[in-house]
C-alpha cells in the first residue's frame, strides 16, 4: 500500500551503481545518501553475480538506509533499474505474476520484489544518468563498487 506524501516528508539524494568483472563474477555495489550537508557511502558485494544483481543491490540497500518515509530522487546509470519504474515494467510484471512479456519468470525476482517494497515506502522519482561522464556521485559510486568487485577476486 503506497502511502500519500507530503512535501514536508524528507527530501534525499541517493546515487547508486554497480559493477562486475566478468557476467557472472565477483561484483560490487554501492550507494551515496545525500541528505542536506549529510553524505553516507555505503557498499558491498558478492563472489558470483551479476552487474544487474550490484545495480538492484545499491538501490535496495541505499533504500533500506531510510528509516522513515522520504521523497528520493535515486540516480543511477542503469537503464534496467530506472527503465523498470519510469517504463512500467515493475507494474506489469507484477500484473503477470513477475513474468515477463514472454511470460517467463522475471529475470532477479528476489531483488525486484525488494526493491517493489522499499519504493512503496518512499516517493521517489528515478533519474537515469549517463554513466563515466564526469558526474561527481555516478564517479564516486563507480569507484567503490569496483573496489568491492575487487576485493571478491579470487
Amino acid at each position: 500500500v503506497r502511502r500519500k506524501f507530503v512535501n514536508s516528508d524528507p527530501l534525499v539524494d541517493v546515487y547508486t551503481d554497480g559493477a562486475c568483472s566478468g557476467n557472472p563474477g565477483p561484483g560490487g555495489w554501492a550507494a551515496v545518501i545525500v541528505f542536506g550537508q549529510i553524505e553516507k557511502e555505503i557498499s558491498g558485494g558478492e563472489a558470483l553475480t551479476t552487474n544487474n544483481r550490484m545495480e538492484l543491490m545499491a538501490a535496495i540497500e541505499a533504500l533500506k538506509q531510510l528509516n522513515k518515509p522520504c521523497r528520493v530522487r535515486l540516480h543511477s546509470d542503469s537503464a534496467y533499474l530506472i527503465n523498470a519504474f519510469t517504463q512500467g515494467w515493475i507494474d506489469s510484471w507484477k500484473r503477470n505474476g513477475w513474468k515477463n512479456s514472454t511470460r517467463q519468470t522475471v529475470s532477479n525476482i528476489d531483488l525486484w520484489q525488494q526493491l517493489d517494497a522499499l519504493s512503496a515506502k518512499h516517493k521517489i522519482e528515478w533519474i537515469k544518468v549517463k554513466g563515466h561522464s564526469g558526474h561527481e556521485y555516478n564517479e564516486r559510486c563507480d569507484v567503490l563498487a569496483v573496489r568491492e568487485t575487487n576485493l571478491r577476486k579470487s
